[in-house]
């Protein structure tokens, strides 16, 4: 048994929005322990609908739509499932009354076109949709299918999928087990060489285990089926703490946490502080640890070091060798991350300056040339070199030299 989500818009299929519905129902069947192995996007089309339906009708028993619910001619999904299956719509008059009331309990009336939303393909039943005016159905069109239909609008499609398609689904013998997952997250290492490291795992079937990579990042994602989350944590916690052995202090977190707030309780624990100054991220370095909320425990204020004066005359970084070896060096890096923590007395002072681009290149420094500073306790200072490429982009090239930085401080916090 298993379920598709088809997703009915061309606003999808033209980029023009995000198709997070998707992502969302998928977790929610995860949960379950429903598996499902197809999504498609389909836009405003009832023959490419038909086609759709035609293909995932005949490989699963769950079909879950979003979409398509809404008064105007495009709004097609009903009628279109109802016409695949050979099935009049019919036009209920509870539903009628329904939208009428809320259109007037906003002060309006309703419109004649939205009496396309009270049609239904005939013995479905309805799901109701407590904030909108488009429900959506629970219809068994032949034995052994099941169909539901939400609106795209996200908010009310969360509230229907909870208040009325879950308890539907256990009441019918599904969701008795659930997939359950943990994701072990790791920097400064790349997807094709964790792989290598941790190859026999991918071989697993419960738990299983699968790599994902993303903005510099790699993620292992440890998947369990079992009745319950105890079950499931009791199958992940032996496969967790063997690739966690195995990466070393390339593995940084778990699930949700982020470089920083792992740096900021590994500070916090040591009793330390840090400052931090930034020539190409602009900010971005202090803009995440400031994200974390309670940071103020430990981080003490940075120094936004764009132009050379700033430099000079805030940081202390001598003139001499920003002329000889330029502001994207190793030594400048070490002066820039020695000046902020002195300036700011802290225990700890962090630097970034590089060349994001597209611009500022030269034939010896180019896009994508990234030096950090660290200075420590008794003015240890040491510079790590990064060469990021031209291909991630501006953006990107920032969010990871940030990322880097407090990779580079995680690490000393963790073995000094």
């Amino acid at each position: 048994m298993s379920a598709e989500i088809i997703c009915v818009g061309t606003e999808m299929l033209l980029g023009d929005i995000l198709n997070s519905n998707a992502q969302y129902l998928a977790q929610q069947l995860a949960q379950l322990g429903i598996p499902h192995y197809y999504q498609t996007v389909v836009g405003d089309n009832p023959e490419r609908l038909k086609e759709v339906i035609e293909i995932a009708a005949s490989r699963v028993q769950i079909l879950i739509f979003t979409g398509g619910l809404g008064p105007t001619p495009d709004d097609l999904t009903c009628e279109t499932i109802a016409d695949f299956f050979g099935v009049p719509l019919i036009e209920r008059a509870d539903i009628v009354e329904d939208i009428a009331e809320k259109f007037a309990q906003r002060g309006r009336i309703m419109s004649a076109n939205n009496r396309k939303q009270a049609l239904i393909p005939q013995g479905a039943e309805i799901l109701p949709n407590p904030t909108g005016t488009a429900p959506g159905i629970i219809w068994q069109p032949r034995p052994g299918l099941t169909i539901f239909t939400f609106p795209g609008v996200p908010s009310e499609m969360y509230r229907m999928w909870t208040e009325t398609a879950v308890p539907f689904l256990k009441s019918q013998g599904w969701g008795k087990e659930i997939i359950y997952s943990h994701s072990l997250r790791f920097w400064g290492i790349g997807e094709s060489a964790l792989a290598e490291k941790v190859a026999p795992y991918f071989n697993l079937t419960n738990p299983t285990v699968a790599p994902y990579a993303g903005k510099g990042e790699v993620r292992l994602r440890i998947s369990a089926k079992a009745t319950d989350a105890t079950t499931a944590e009791a199958l992940i916690a032996p496969i967790e703490k063997q690739l966690r052995e195995i990466a070393g202090l390339d593995y940084y977190g778990i699930d949700n946490d982020t470089l920083a707030a792992v740096v900021g309780n590994l500070l916090r624990s040591a009793g330390a502080t840090l400052s931090v100054a930034e020539s190409c991220t602009g900010g971005g370095l202090g803009q995440m640890l400031t994200e974390i909320s309670g940071s103020s425990d430990y981080f003490w204020g940075g120094v936004i070091a764009y132009d050379n004066s700033v430099k000079v005359g805030l940081l202390g970084v001598n003139p001499e060798d920003l002329e000889e070896f330029g502001a994207v060096s190793a030594i400048v890096a070490e002066q820039m991350a020695i000046g902020v923590k002195n300036r700011l007395s802290t225990t700890w002072g962090l630097s970034i300056t590089g060349i994001a681009g597209p611009t500022g290149a030269t034939e010896t420094k180019p896009v994508g040339l990234v030096y950090i500073g660290l200075a420590g306790p008794g003015n240890e200072v040491i510079s790590f070199e990064h060469r990021f490429g031209t291909i991630r982009g501006r953006s990107l090239i920032r969010y990871v030299s940030a990322n880097t930085a407090l990779d580079h401080l995680r690490r000393h916090l963790l073995t000094s």
